[in-house]
């Protein structure tokens, strides 16, 4: 049986002054065509269908087009929220359209029902967990003692009553220890949304949504697809694709990927003013592309955005990199930023203004209140 695998579509997204529309119904086009070509038995969608809870009406107009063709296409699809979607406004009607085989994960209440698929090789038992936290397990299970989300995954997954002698095949919308995030994804206090690998044993493949970069964790069964798109710089160097599973008998299961080409690339230049305006630094690239371009001139440029513009259409970001930023530190090592926690940042803020460190104490009571605004 073969199943296309994508996640993390954030239809409705934006970055800064850019919509993303033209660029998201393009590429769901590419999707679409890949999808034609390989003709799979279902398609798995891994969550974050939207980018946010309370969607655009252009954003959904969008997903009801995508989804309209591509029921055209295969006989089962599969979708989950994410921790961008709201479970409520993305399970609606679900129950009507189970019988045209598009199959919406319902808004969890402790227990999963699979969908069972049959092949020649007999029968494939699809199980959509949406997104969910140790406070959403607690509650269905409150005997059960949940204290991370390592926890609250096998809480949810001892429920769902798996035959060990069928074929398995898990949706979900988590993080999972090991992977590689970048900085466009919601990151929780301390790593503390960590998933330990081994609570997806029991399922022969797993498709997962949440990080943005395609990447197997553990092994090449467990897997995030990644985004269609890049949604930040820290992206520019992802290669974008979606994910094409094949099971065959019990334990037999193979990937592989096919890349996705977007209408505008995200890239970062870097140069002085007279390199990056000089006509053989553009000549073999797309200037219509989404651009962070670093300026190295120790002298400002006088409306340096507005006369780039007039070569480089599409500029999201500029900023200096010379003498005077790096003096002020306004350019500092940033990707040893981005590796810490909210939680770490702030213990270092507080053990410079104090000369001590936080105790264990302040730590929890700072990490709780961290974890109630971030949740807010």
């Amino acid at each position: 049986m073969k199943f296309v695998h994508i996640s993390d579509l954030h239809l409705g997204k934006r970055l800064g002054e850019y919509s993303l529309l033209e660029d998201q119904e393009y590429i769901l086009r590419s999707i679409l065509d890949h999808i034609a070509a390989e003709s799979p038995d279902a398609v798995l969608i891994a969550g974050d269908v939207y980018d946010k809870s309370s969607p655009s009406a252009e954003a959904v107009r969008l997903f009801d087009d995508f989804l309209y063709r591509l029921s055209a296409l295969v006989s089962g699809v599969f979708i989950i929220s994410g921790n961008h979607d709201s479970p409520e406004r993305l399970s609606f009607g679900a129950r009507i359209m189970d019988g045209s085989g598009v199959h919406l994960s319902p808004v969890w209440d402790g227990f999963v029902k699979p969908v069972t698929l049959t092949d020649e090789l007999g029968a494939v038992d699809v199980y959509m967990l949406p997104f969910i936290k140790p406070v959403h397990a607690a509650r269905y299970f409150p005997d059960a003692k949940i204290e991370s989300y390592t926890d609250a995954l096998a809480v949810a997954i001892s429920a769902m009553n798996i035959d060990p002698d069928r074929r398995n095949v898990l949706l979900a919308h988590q993080f999972v220890t090991g992977a590689s995030r970048c900085d466009s994804e919601e990151i929780s206090v301390g790593g503390s949304d960590n998933v330990d690998v081994s609570a997806f044993d029991a399922f022969d493949y797993t498709a997962l949504g949440h990080l943005h970069g395609p990447q197997q964790v553990g092994r090449p069964s467990v897997r995030y697809s990644g985004t269609p798109l890049k949604y930040s710089f820290s992206e520019a160097r992802h290669e974008k694709s979606l994910t094409v599973v094949t099971l065959r008998d019990k334990g037999d299961v193979s990937v592989k990927t096919l890349p996705l080409t977007p209408l505008r690339d995200m890239r970062e230049l870097r140069g002085s003013y007279m390199e990056l305006t000089s006509p053989a630094s553009y000549r073999d690239c797309d200037t219509n592309d989404y651009l962070h371009i670093t300026l190295t001139d120790e002298d400002d440029i006088p409306d340096a955005v507005g006369r780039l513009r007039a070569i480089f259409k599409n500029i999201m970001k500029l900023d200096y990199d010379n003498t005077r930023t790096r003096r002020n530190n306004a350019i500092t090592d940033i990707a040893a930023v981005e590796q810490k926690t909210p939680l770490e940042l702030f213990s270092e803020l507080y053990e410079r203004q104090n000369n001590r460190s936080m105790s264990c104490e302040q730590r929890n009571y700072t990490a709780e209140l961290i974890e109630r605004i971030w949740e807010g």
